[in-house]
């Protein structure tokens, strides 16, 4: 006959149990409710551009061969003031490049996710005053979330290379360069794909020296999440001052599910396990105010994010696919 388990070493089995359950439960939920494919439909509104004279301009395929050297890809959600001052940098020094070396064309393309102040009217200032060949408005008929707005931009570019830049302008244009040696470094890419990600984790200390527990304890609390479930090789995934192939770009949008904060995530996730090589660039970067992210309330989604990116590609709710945006 058994002995019974002292109480100790019983309830140590039961809770073992629960977190076992739990897990189990946690995955079914989210096996269950992902979406099987990512959601790449495009209104009608949003098949085009508004050109400088208001007329529409069907916009190209990331399936189209490049016609140019660089995309710009600017995801932008209520930045009518902030967006002025990262467009005055950053044409000023795609100008500057051109004229220096006349094979170098760029397009810079503003997606104003569903805002609801004049975005874009900024932006279409700047398509009036360089052309509507370098500068172009998309504008979504809702908003997306910020992974959602950046693919559909890659989606409508015409770029060899792609480069993602926040609207704030927090990461000096310039950095550009040094992305670009990043790109290089990875050379032969495989298949043509390569990323390089724009890193602040130099700043690490000095931005920790700034902020508050709460928000130092949550930063600490997100890199051991990603570290832990999904991307292990690349310090900040965050930066938003990444650098693509057309291919790898292609390869990476079209897999990808999440469309808010934690898309970067997803995307280097991607890129890991289609083996494309990533390399992670030292920017400039400084905090501007007016961020969109709410500390409490943005961290927790995306750490749910994170767990759901992890258990969803491992159940196989999502799968590697490359599919055509409609």
């Amino acid at each position: 006959m058994a002995l019974p388990l002292p109480l100790p070493e019983a309830a140590a089995v039961l809770a073992a149990l629960a977190a076992a359950l739990l897990l189990l439960l946690i995955c079914v939920i989210a096996h269950v409710t992902a979406r099987k494919m990512p959601t790449l439909h495009r209104h009608e509104e949003e098949k085009f551009f508004v050109n400088a004279e208001g007329g529409k301009e069907p916009v190209p395929s990331i399936h189209d061969p490049p016609t140019r050297e660089l995309s710009v890809v600017v995801p932008s959600y209520n930045e009518e003031d902030r967006l002025p001052l990262m467009m005055d940098e950053a044409l000023n020094y795609l100008e500057k490049r051109q004229k220096r070396d006349l094979s170098f064309t760029y397009e810079v393309i503003v997606v104003d996710d569903g805002s609801k102040d004049q975005t874009t009217k900024v932006a279409m200032k700047y398509c009036k005053k360089y052309g509507s060949d370098k500068v172009r408005v998309l504008s979504l008929v809702k908003n997306r979330g910020k992974g959602g707005a950046v693919r559909m931009g890659v989606f409508s570019s015409r770029g060899k290379k792609i480069l993602m830049a926040d609207a704030d302008g927090a990461t000096k244009f310039e950095d550009i360069e040094k992305v670009e040696e990043g790109l290089k470094t990875l050379q032969p890419w495989p298949n043509q794909m390569a990323i390089s990600c724009g890193s602040r984790a130099h700043l690490e200390k000095d931005s920790i020296a700034k902020r508050s527990y709460f928000r130092t304890l949550l930063m600490y609390g997100f890199h051991f999440l990603v570290w832990f479930l999904c991307v292990k090789e690349i310090r900040d995934t965050q930066c938003g001052f990444k650098l693509l192939t057309r291919e790898a770009a292609l390869r990476t949008f079209s897999t990808l599910h999440i469309e808010r904060w934690a898309f970067d995530v997803e995307l280097l996730y991607i890129a890991q396990h289609l083996r494309i090589p990533i390399a992670e660039v030292a920017v400039n970067w400084t905090e501007i105010e007016g961020s969109k992210l709410v500390p409490f309330w943005s961290w927790l989604q995306m750490g749910r994010d994170l767990l759901f990116i992890r258990l969803r590609y491992m159940t196989g709710a999502w799968q590697l696919e490359t599919r055509k945006c409609n």
